[in-house]
C-alpha cells in the first residue's frame, strides 16, 4: 500500500510549529504577524478559502486585517486597498483572494504588493530571487509540494503516529527525475525550480509534449498541475514513483477529483496525495508560514 500523503495532517503540524514561534514573539514582547485580506467580489468558492485562511491565521494568533469590496469595485479602489495595506506597519503578509472579477487585470495589480509582504510569493521580483535560488518568499502551493515529497521519501507515515514540523527532513533529491505536468506561474514553474534546487533532474511536461506518458513513465516524481480531471493514468506512472496531485476538478455530480485517477495510480505508488485533503490544506499553511517569516524578517530589519 502506498503512503497516503496527508495534506490535513501535515498542515496542522506546520501550523503548529508556526503557533509556537508566535508564542515566542509575545513572550518576548514582540508585535504578532498581521495579515491583511483583501477580497473583490461574492464568489462562494473565493469566500471559502479567505474564511479557511483566516481561520489558520487566528489559530495561530495573527491579527487579520479585511478589506471587502464589491464585485464593481474599480481599479483604484482595489489599488488603494493594496496600497494601504503597504504603509500599514501591522501588516507583515498581504493576500489578495484570486480569482479578481473579469473587468481587473490581477497582474497588475499584485505587481503593486510590497514584495517584502508578498505572502503568496507571486510578485515578479520574488519569482525572479526563486529563478536564482534566492529569496525568502516563495509561492505557497510549490512550498506545500515540497513539504509533502519531503513526507513522501521520510519514515513518517500520518496513519502510524504524529510527529512534529521540524522532524521531518529535507528531501535529497538528488538523482531523482522530475516531471511536472504543467508549466504556470503559479505552480508549474516555480515547483520545477524548486526541486533544481534540491538537485533534481526536472522536465516540464505540458499540453504540446511528445508522447506524454512516454514521458511520465521515466520520472520518481510526478507532480500533476494542469486541471485536467483524472488525466494521469496507471499505465503513466512507474512503479514506486511518488505522485503529487494539485489539480482540483468538480466533476458534474458536484463531486472533487484531481489531475490523477486515484484509485488506478495508487496501487503503483510509494506515495501519493489524496484530493481533496492533499496539497490545498498545505497551500494556505504555507501562506501563513510565509507571513510569519516576513514578520521576523521585518522585525529583524527595524532593530538593525
Amino acid at each position: 500500500m502506498p503512503k497516503i500523503l496527508d495534506g490535513k495532517w501535515l498542515a496542522e503540524q506546520v501550523l503548529s510549529a508556526v503557533q509556537r514561534e508566535v508564542a515566542a514573539l509575545v513572550d518576548k514582547r514582540q508585535r504578532v504577524p498581521g495579515l491583511g485580506v483583501l477580497l473583490v467580489g461574492d464568489n462562494a468558492a473565493s469566500k471559502a478559502y479567505v474564511a479557511n485562511k483566516e481561520k489558520s491565521a487566528a489559530k495561530c494568533g495573527f491579527q487579520a486585517f479585511d478589506v471587502r469590496l464589491p464585485a464593481d469595485a474599480t481599479y483604484e479602489q482595489v489599488r488603494d486597498a493594496v496600497l494601504s495595506f503597504n504603509s500599514d506597519e501591522r501588516v507583515d503578509g498581504i493576500l489578495m483572494q484570486l480569482p479578481l472579477p473579469g473587468h481587473l487585470d490581477s497582474s497588475k495589480l499584485l505587481d503593486l504588493i510590497d514584495p517584502n509582504k508578498d505572502a503568496d510569493g507571486l510578485h515578479p521580483l520574488n519569482q525572479g530571487l526563486l529563478m536564482k535560488g534566492a529569496g525568502m518568499l516563495r509561492p505557497c502551493t510549490p512550498l506545500g509540494v515540497m513539504k509533502h515529497i519531503d513526507l513522501a521519501f521520510s519514515n513518517i507515515d500520518p496513519q502510524k503516529g504524529q510527529h512534529a514540523a521540524q522532524d521531518i527532513a529535507t528531501a535529497r533529491l538528488d538523482g531523482k527525475h522530475v516531471v511536472v505536468i504543467g508549466r504556470s506561474v503559479l505552480v508549474g514553474k516555480p515547483v520545477g525550480f524548486l526541486c533544481l534546487e534540491r538537485n533534481a533532474t526536472v522536465t516540464f511536461a505540458h499540453s504540446k509534449t511528445k508522447d506524454l506518458p512516454a514521458v511520465c513513465r521515466t520520472a520518481d516524481i510526478v507532480i500533476a498541475a494542469v486541471g485536467v480531471p483524472h488525466l494521469v493514468k496507471a499505465d503513466w506512472v512507474k512503479e514506486g514513483a511518488v505522485v503529487i496531485d494539485v489539480g482540483i476538478n468538480r466533476l458534474p455530480n458536484g463531486k472533487l477529483t484531481g489531475d490523477v485517477d486515484f484509485d488506478s495510480v495508487a496501487p503503483k505508488s510509494s506515495a501519493i496525495t489524496p484530493v481533496p485533503g492533499g496539497v490545498g490544506p498545505m497551500t494556505v499553511a504555507m501562506l501563513i508560514q510565509n507571513t510569519l517569516h516576513a514578520c521576523k524578517s521585518r522585525q529583524s530589519q527595524a532593530t538593525k
